[in-house]
């Protein structure tokens, strides 16, 4: 499962010009799954995504959490994110998971983080062709992979 967590001002998705979800302060969160992930991946990154130290403090320093700040997460599925790019100028998309086995673990990441965060996320639609807008807020982009544990 990889994420890509973006600290965001303000972000939305729109499906079909409605919008679908939208937060203010926090984390637009890219979500990629593949055949192998399962809630270990889903707890493992939602425990790192919560508790992640990328707001400034006081000090203008990176050290406080989405919790701390009592930030938002607007949570989207994107296979894209397991592209294979080694072979020709078309990526693959063959390591994504498909539907049915995305389509549960990325409604298990919202619920989880849900959990965690003790308050509402907002979300894309699996599969759906959305539009994503935000502020990236530093800008401040970072990449977490549960097979890689970095």
């Amino acid at each position: 499962m990889r994420v890509v967590i973006q600290r965001v001002s303000e972000a939305s998705v729109t499906i079909d010009g409605d919008i679908k979800g939208s937060i203010n302060r926090g984390f637009l969160i890219l979500l990629g799954i593949v055949e192998e992930d399962s809630q270990n991946d889903i707890d493992w990154l939602v425990g790192k995504i919560v508790k992640m130290r990328i707001f400034p403090d006081s000090d203008d320093k990176m050290n406080l959490s989405l919790a701390d700040v009592g930030g938002d997460l607007l949570v989207i599925s994107q296979f894209t994110l397991h592209a294979g790019t080694k072979k020709g100028n078309r990526p693959s998309f063959i390591k994504a998971a498909r539907p049915e086995t995305a389509i549960p673990l990325y409604h298990n990441f919202i619920t989880t983080a849900e959990q965690v965060l003790g308050k509402p996320c907002a979300c894309g639609e699996f599969g759906a062709d959305m539009k994503v807008a935000l502020i990236n807020d530093g800008p401040v982009t970072i990449m977490l992979d549960s097979q890689l544990r970095e």
